[in-house]
């Protein structure tokens, strides 16, 4: 299954937006000069002379582009009239109001037609590239001058692309305070998830907590000193000449940019950078700036390569929001699941087995519930739960494309004579399971579930706490059916999740992927999946949002955000459909006619619309694990089958990464049906030690995860302890409680619920459970209730009596049956003994021995 960073990445600190452009590889030798800090290098003199130069020649070019009228459209439909090269769309907004034009941060503009452009031979040098996600829409600087008619949207820092842009431009202000009080030699800085930072190379030297004071006074006069965001556009030869000081953007350039191609910088005040902006038309957006931390990176993430120094800050547009921030900051502090199970005793890391985890008891008991939840949804929702091997040959992962594809992120070796690799995922092994039998189609749907162990080879510096861990398992399901089951199956996938995080209080919101530029399959077969996944979510009735261009390459998909107590969002299960596996692996099912029409060929290799090769082979050349060339062959499928579908389904996805994001999310305090610290039993004094451990096992009898905390000291503090620890039921005994087979019960929260019997109190506990599933108890409306069969005294007799003759009858014709077994068996006997007398007294009248046989046959 394909998962989406998955499947276990937090979110804090990381880059809202991915790599682009050619990936410098083979770098060699460390590049970073000898530096010191020092305030106000020369460099920055030099740079700005040059900038002066070409900007001089840049405004003479935008000169020269003809000024004509323009029609910008807004999303209300109304249609504002414009200048080419002179109206921007801070001058759009000011027309319609000056509150609208101070509190938007950038614009997105969708040309019908542009009277012309620098940016037709611009490359992306950035290590990101910050573009508005919706197709044919493109992120732009409220003061850069429109190019033709349009489509305007205007962003406010509450948006995703106004919060992209703000802290982009405030990292731009954190690389100026760099620059100019410490003298480094800026590398990159992006926003991330959770605010934004930039490395810098410093030579030896390193950033600590004393220098951010430093940092936030600079950055203090900076957006007070109202410095605009200026764009430049930079031949290769110019953009290496502006940056020659700084051999990271000199190698950044040399290798992302093509002879004869172009980049852009930005400035504010002395800062200079390459980048691919938009920005923020001046700093003073800026009203509150802070530095979070600080830490080591490495060029281009290559240990191999120089050491950086890393300074991470948060912004906002207002001081109350950064009060918030850091409050908010606090409690997810706080509520870390690495620090609370640690003091709950859950799990445990050791560095002999980087990215993976040890867990506790406690921690075991958690983590096996929820499996058993998930176990009991399977039972009634008509999963079959299987089991599949670790290890499989490498010629599977290279039929399935993981090889080409996710080889990187595989534990492989060589073994058996051949090269072996540890399952990364379900899906290929269950394809196999699907494969070992015929199936027809009234097997489907077929719905495989499977908690088997699985193992990725993160990047060391990836992994953190349990949301990036190299060995987990997955609550991971396949559902082989027909195209005309898909809308039903994903109508109850849907189902199953609603529940499922209704149960723990989790909102969510839906999202689907569709048809990426790279994709597998014929165009038609997409629309139909997207049509149907569609028609699913109408049905399904919460909202959802379309992610262009963000599917699968084997197939659309259904992508769920999940948001935790603190709004933070994670990603957890998804749904997705998949044409592909089944012609890689050539699944199939006896149709339910027997002269059906050929399918159409799916064309596994047609990439695109324009790509309409198809290749049925694929020859994989021979490797370090495998000497021989493996040869992949498509099949059509046999006359009379068909292929089926395949719904990859995950609802926790991760079990590590679900442990964490619950923990954080219930602040440790488990309910009680899935807590291993149910209910602990407290004697007043020594005294009632006995009876404490007499009511400990009555409620271990009945399951329930209890203990006596006897210890010596106060009941006061054992209760206190008992809170701290999240029990969630406490119960005191003493006199009164053994005189009367009692105990006094509080919870968690320091509810007094009072004195209760013992069994009271296990009926009490038994009512804990899960909200049962919907579908659950819709197919327990059929169950078996006594009320609906009153016991009728009269019947019974009569129907004992009956089966009481029918058993004498039974018994009556078997005993005859064995009489005449008995008659037979004699006669056949003593006819026996005649043919062998008769064979002794004329031994000349023998027949050869092939008639006797037939004889003693017949």
């Amino acid at each position: 299954m394909e998962t989406k960073e998955p499947d276990h990445a937090r979110t804090e600190n990381k880059r809202i937006t991915e790599s682009t452009g050619k990936d410098i590889t083979e770098t060699g030798a460390k590049i970073g000069h000898d530096l010191k800090f020092h305030t106000n290098p020369e460099y920055l003199e030099q740079r700005e002379k040059i900038w002066d130069e070409l900007m001089e020649q840049q405004n003479k070019k935008l000169q020269e582009f003809p000024r004509e009228e323009i029609k910008v459209t807004l999303p209300s439909g109304d249609v504002k009239e414009g200048t080419s090269f002179e109206t921007s769309p801070m001058d759009i907004a000011k027309s319609i109001s000056n509150s609208l034009a101070n509190s938007i941060v950038v614009a997105s503009v969708k040309y019908k037609n542009r009277v012309g452009t620098l940016d037709s031979a611009l490359s992306k040098v950035e290590e990101v590239d910050y573009q508005s996600g919706e197709e044919g829409w493109i992120l732009w600087d409220l003061t850069r001058a429109l190019e033709g008619d349009c489509e305007l949207k205007l962003h406010t820092f509450d948006d995703k692309e106004g919060k992209t842009v703000f802290w982009h431009s405030s990292a731009h202000v954190l690389g100026e305070c760099m620059e100019v009080d410490f003298g480094v030699h800026l590398c990159y800085g992006p926003p991330t998830q959770d605010g934004f930072y930039y490395d810098s190379h410093a030579g030896d030297e390193k950033f600590t907590q004393d220098h951010y004071k430093s940092i936030e006074a600079r950055a203090k006069k900076i957006t007070s000193g109202k410095q605009k965001f200026e764009r430049l556009w930079l031949s290769k030869e110019d953009a290496l000449r502006l940056f020659a000081y700084n051999p990271f953007k000199v190698q950044l350039i040399t290798n992302k940019v093509p002879d004869g191609g172009y980049a852009t910088a930005y400035r504010n005040g002395p800062l200079i950078d390459l980048c691919t902006g938009p920005h923020l038309p001046t700093t003073s957006r800026i009203k509150a700036f802070k530095v979070m931390k600080n830490s080591s990176a490495y060029w281009l993430g290559d240990k191999n390569n120089d050491s950086l120094q890393r300074v991470y800050g948060i912004s906002f547009p207002n001081k109350k929001d950064l009060t918030d921030y850091i409050h908010f900051k606090e409690e997810a502090e706080r509520r870390d699941h690495r620090h609370v199970g640690k003091v709950q005793k859950l799990f445990y890391h050791h560095p002999y087995s980087p990215g993976c985890f040890f867990f506790t008891k406690d921690g075991t008991i958690i983590y096996n519930r929820l499996m058993e939840m998930m176990r009991h949804q399977y039972s009634f929702r008509g999963y079959d739960e299987v089991m599949s091997p670790n290890i499989y040959n490498l010629r599977l992962w290279k039929i399935s494309g993981h090889y080409q594809n996710y080889k990187d992120n595989m534990f492989m070796f060589a073994g058996d004579g051949c090269g072996m690799g540890v399952k990364p995922m379900n899906c290929p092994g269950h394809f196999l399971l699907y494969k070992s039998e015929i199936r027809s189609y009234r097997d489907l749907p077929l719905r495989f579930a499977d908690f088997g162990v699985l193992h990725r080879n993160e990047l060391a510096g990836a992994l953190g706490g349990l949301t990036r861990v190299r060995r987990f398992q997955q609550d991971d399901a396949h559902i082989f059916c027909t195209k005309e089951q898909i809308h039903s199956e994903i109508i109850n996938a849907l189902d199953f999740l609603n529940h499922i995080y209704s149960l723990f209080g989790f909102e969510y919101e839906l999202h689907l992927s569709t048809k990426p530029d790279k994709y597998l399959g014929d165009d038609d077969l997409w629309e139909e999946a997207e049509n149907g996944l569609k028609k699913a979510l109408d049905e399904f009735g919460k909202p959802w949002k379309e992610n262009p261009k963000d599917g699968a390459f084997y197939g659309p998909k259904i992508d769920i955000t999940l948001f935790d107590a603190m709004k933070r969002p994670h990603q957890c299960g998804t749904i997705q459909l998949d044409f592909q596996a089944p012609i890689r692996f050539n699944l199939s099912y006896k149709s339910d006619h027997d002269n059906i029409a050929e399918e159409p060929h799916s064309g596994l290799s047609k990439h695109s619309d324009t790509d309409t090769t198809v290749k049925k082979y694929y020859d994989f050349p021979p490797d370090e694990f495998d000497p021989e060339v493996f040869r992949w062959e498509e099949h059509e499928c046999k006359h009379g089958y068909k292929r089926p579908v395949v719904i990859h389904r995950a609802i926790l996805g991760s079990l590590e990464r679900f442990f964490s994001i619950l923990i954080e999310h219930i602040d440790g305090k488990w309910p009680f049906w899935l807590s291993s610290k149910q209910a602990i039993v407290l004697p007043v004094s020594e005294k009632f030690n006995d009876y404490a451990h007499k009511v400990d096992l009555a409620l271990k009898r009945e399951k329930f995860h209890s203990a006596v905390d006897d210890s010596s000291m106060t009941v006061n503090k054992r209760i206190r302890n008992a809170q701290l620890a999240k029990w969630n039921y406490m119960l005191i005994v003493g006199q009164d409680e053994e005189d009367l087979g009692m105990v006094n019960v509080r919870t968690r929260e320091g509810e007094i619920i009072g004195l209760k019997r013992v069994d009271e109190v296990i009926k009490m506990l038994q009512q804990n459970k899960p909200t049962v599933a919907d579908k659950e108890e819709s197919l327990y409306e059929n169950i078996w209730r006594p009320e609906d069969y009153p016991f009728d005294e009269e019947k019974y007799q009569e129907v004992l009596k009956k089966e009481a003759e029918n058993a004498e009858a039974y018994k009556k014709k078997l005993e005859e049956k064995k009489k005449l077994q008995e008659e037979k068996a004699k006669a056949k006997a003593e006819k026996g003994k005649g043919k062998e007398k008769k064979v002794e007294t004329k031994p000349e009248d023998t027949k050869p021995e092939e008639e006797v046989k037939l004889d003693s046959a017949e």
